[in-house]
């Protein structure tokens, strides 16, 4: 199979007929069907890296290096691609099509940053998972997302971008905002920078919400209350930074599990609800945020025996 077609496929631009040429293509062999995960993964440690570009003008020397320092990033980076069943549920026109959908997991203590097929800009935070199709309809564009999202719409007037969250959805025209959507913290909130985005109810029309610059929406007991973003340092995950401002230790504390991939038991109830306000570099460890807290706050902490629980007294 020509390389030139499957990356053709994986980056949106495959036709209905070179789509079904690789369905015949991968269901003919087992070999075939790894070949095309394989080739996928590749793809995939490219975009992720953000130096696609950069890789074509380089020597084949070069590109031999690139090639084997995305294989690090990919390796690092869990992605799970669905190149399912259906990207090989075609039709005779376009619109009839249904479009393949990748899944891209971020792990604990990562962050990815990668252009969606429109053009859109879009950054993951750790525990993050997002659902988007390898080719956008012509009347609509959507993604589902389950964590924290920082979304730079590409501006298309006749195509609004929704993004579905088990709680929320967000629709815009063209746009930057934050959306905070994980479905095992129960939790949703959208910050807009620029532009306009409305939040509404997939359930209740009733219950949504149009939002301005500098203003965020949160859900709390089923209503969307609406306020002014007062602290702009809590977007900057994407930089590779943890912040907080007049953030309970509990709460704190669940957001380090999340980047590092471990359960914190506080057993010291008087710090629980402790409100504090910081801020470090996630890649400078666990250990160092602690030490930060304890600055602030009076308690031990202990890992057990195979150091995937922190118990703290």
């Amino acid at each position: 199979m020509d390389k030139d077609l499957l990356y053709r496929l994986f980056e949106g631009h495959a036709s209905v007929e070179e789509m079904k040429s690789i369905k015949e293509w991968a269901e003919t062999s087992e070999e075939n069907s790894k070949l095309l995960r394989r080739e996928r993964k590749l793809f995939n440690a490219i975009i992720l890296s953000g130096r696609l570009k950069r890789m074509e003008r380089q020597t084949t020397k070069k590109k031999n290096y690139f090639i084997r320092e995305f294989l690090k990033i990919a390796s690092v980076i869990v992605i799970t691609v669905g190149v399912t069943a259906a990207l090989f549920s075609v039709g005779k026109d376009r619109d009839d099509v249904n479009v393949a959908m990748q899944t891209i997991t971020v792990p604990a203590g990562q962050r990815v940053n990668l252009d969606l097929p429109d053009g859109s800009n879009v950054w993951l935070n750790a525990g993050t998972r997002m659902q988007y199709p390898v080719s956008f309809m012509k009347d609509k564009r959507e993604v589902i997302l389950d964590g924290e999202a920082y979304f730079e719409v590409a501006r298309n007037e006749r195509c609004p971008f929704v993004v579905r969250t088990h709680a929320m959805d967000v629709e815009v025209l063209g746009t930057k905002f934050n959306v905070e959507a994980y479905s095992k913290k129960a939790v949703f909130e959208a910050s807009l920078m620029q532009g306009k985005i409305r939040v509404k109810s997939p359930l209740n029309e009733k219950t949504a919400v149009v939002l301005l610059p500098n203003y965020k929406t949160t859900l709390k007991d089923g209503r969307l209350v609406v306020s002014k973003i007062d602290d702009y340092n809590v977007y900057r995950w994407k930089e590779g930074l943890y912040c907080f401002k007049s953030k309970p230790f509990t709460q704190i504390m669940e957001d380090l599990e999340r980047y590092y991939d471990l359960k914190i038991q506080v057993d010291k109830k008087s710090i629980e609800s402790v409100a504090l306000t910081g801020k470090f570099r996630i890649s400078d460890g666990l250990d160092y945020a602690l030490r930060v807290l304890q600055k602030d706050v009076s308690f031990t902490y202990r890992r057990d025996k195979d150091n995937d629980v922190i118990y703290i007294k």
